[in-house]
């Protein structure tokens, strides 16, 4: 790979600690801190990207690469470094954090012009990883690398992977903070973003009154990352907060459409990009519900389930129009950007539920078109990618109770199948008020409606063969993710099978790694 082509212009731009030290420590005033990877003695190749890897600009894979790819005996030109950022975690202020497990490497350029930031994750302590050991677990590791890469390919923004592979030591964990902890299988990934910049990154630069460093920070970002704003000033600073805004909307509604969870929605979990980032406790929605949570650390109060992810995003800008004030000055224009906010992302939302049902527009009564359906959805118990799958099956021919009984977790009682029934009848009135053709409808929905999701037991069922030296589950799933608009495998596009209802991993996680 061409690794002697990465470079570090963040660390070039920004006031930083040089020590190296990877204790725990407070570093006020600078945003970021070198540090060197532990470095692992018998790093072992699990899974490489050679596809994004080329497109990057980093070349094709040689054998020799595996220590880069496991952070070990790297080349001294590499300046490996953690930033600092701060944070509210489940709506408290959390003061500073930072890159726990992550370490940089730098930035690529491939031939375009584009730049993608490599970042090892487990490799190490930082001084950010609060009292922890700064690496990672396989389970966590492989979560991480295929559904980065799965929801790459539904086409919803997100972090890449370019590598997994074993450290070849074990790590300590509490799998589920019960008090028994065990050995596990280290690993280590590469994740690659435009950039791994956070709402935390500017929360710690206004809350230490750095603020010619907030400044230097957000015309950083905008200069690299918004490059179509134009106005100077306030005025910069106003239309760049409301990117923000669109964007992380945005991003709320493609996580809606395909079912994601995020899981754990802090503001220093939240990409100033409108990426999906930090793949931790998160969950594709099996059945439909909105109250669905699949952090148990997020019980009870389930701040971060399905159906709140759209008020929490919301609630998070609110903490960076804070952070970002100081530049804007403009206490009005930031109480209408953001009550804005949620007028866009509803009319966003809404629409996109137009295209999965084949709906050529939003029409004044499909509000309560939709809530009548998610109303059904949760009482029937129905699959929520499935049922959409199903949905395009429909014909005038179609046993309702046969078509929909095999994506329900429930029992479609008579009572159920009558409301059901008196759903689809709605449904088919609805679609006859379309301009375009049946044809045109169902495109539409194949087009917005994922044939295949990567779900939890899915991945639990990788993970554990695995950490039995096998690879034929891992590669496909690859392929499959890789074609989510098709059914290429359709033994992995059922409902999760009963035996793994209770099982850790498969319905809830916690936010051990």
């Amino acid at each position: 790979m061409n690794i002697d082509q990465i470079t570090q212009p963040f660390i070039d731009m920004f006031p930083g600690d040089f020590s190296g030290n990877p204790m725990q420590r407070n570093t006020p005033k600078v945003l970021f801190s070198t540090v060197n990877p532990v470095g692992f003695d018998n790093p072992k190749l699990v899974a490489f990207n050679q596809k994004f890897s080329e497109e990057i600009g980093l070349g094709k894979f040689q054998e020799s690469d595996i220590n880069f790819l496991a952070a070990t005996n790297l080349f001294e030109k590499i300046k490996t470094y953690a930033t600092a950022y701060a944070g509210h975690q489940f709506g408290n202020w959390a003061g500073q954090l930072g890159d726990g497990r992550a370490i940089l490497a730098g930035e690529i350029t491939n031939e375009s012009g584009k730049k993608n930031e490599i970042q090892w994750k487990g490799a190490g302590a930082t001084p950010y990883s609060r009292h922890a050991d700064g690496r990672a677990v396989l389970r966590s590791s492989v979560r991480e690398y295929l559904m980065s890469e799965a929801m790459h390919h539904l086409g919803i923004p997100t972090t890449r992977a370019l590598s997994l592979a074993f450290t070849g030591e074990s790590v300590v964990r509490d799998i589920m903070y019960s008090g028994d902890p065990q050995e596990e299988k280290g690993a280590v990934i590469i994740r690659t973003a435009e950039s791994f910049l956070r709402f935390g990154h500017f929360e710690l630069m206004s809350a230490q009154k750095e603020i010619n460093t907030l400044i230097d920070l957000t015309d950083f970002t905008i200069e690299n990352y918004f490059k179509d704003i134009k106005p100077e000033g306030e005025q910069k600073y106003q239309a760049f907060f409301t990117e923000v805004c669109k964007r992380t909307a945005d991003l709320m509604v493609e996580w809606f459409r395909v079912g994601f969870v995020h899981g754990v929605m802090n503001t220093d979990n939240m990409s100033i990009l409108g990426l999906t980032i930090d793949y931790g406790p998160y969950s594709m929605m099996d059945e439909y519900d909105l109250n669905f949570t699949p952090n148990t650390t997020d019980l009870p109060g389930r701040r971060y389930a399905f159906g709140k992810q759209g008020q929490i995003s919301q609630w998070n800008l609110w903490q960076l129009a804070n952070a970002l004030f100081p530049l804007i000055k403009d206490e009005k224009f930031l109480e209408e950007t953001l009550n804005n906010y949620g007028n866009y992302f509803w009319e966003a939302h809404d629409t996109m539920l137009c295209r999965k049902f084949g709906f050529d527009e939003l029409k004044k009564d499909d509000e309560e078109f939709f809530t009548n359906w998610q109303a059904l959805m949760q009482e029937l118990q129905l699959d929520y990618t499935l049922f959409f799958n199903q949905l395009e099956k429909l014909d005038e021919n179609s046993d309702i109770k046969h078509l929909f009984s095999s994506v329900s977790y429930g029992f479609l009682d008579e009572s159920k199948t009558q409301k059901l029934e008196h759903f689809i009848s709605s449904y088919e009135s609805r679609l006859r008020e379309n301009k375009i053709s049946k044809k045109e409808s169902l495109d539409l929905m194949k087009k917005t409606n994922p044939k295949f999701i990567l779900r939890n037991y899915l991945l639990y069922e990788c993970i554990e063969e695995i950490n039995n030296g096998k690879t034929e589950m891992l590669e496909k799933l690859t392929k499959a993710l890789e074609n989510p608009y098709e059914e290429i495998f359709p033994e992995l596009s059922i409902k999760r099978p009963s035996g793994y209802d209770d099982v850790s991993g498969c319905s809830m996680l916690s936010c051990s790694s």
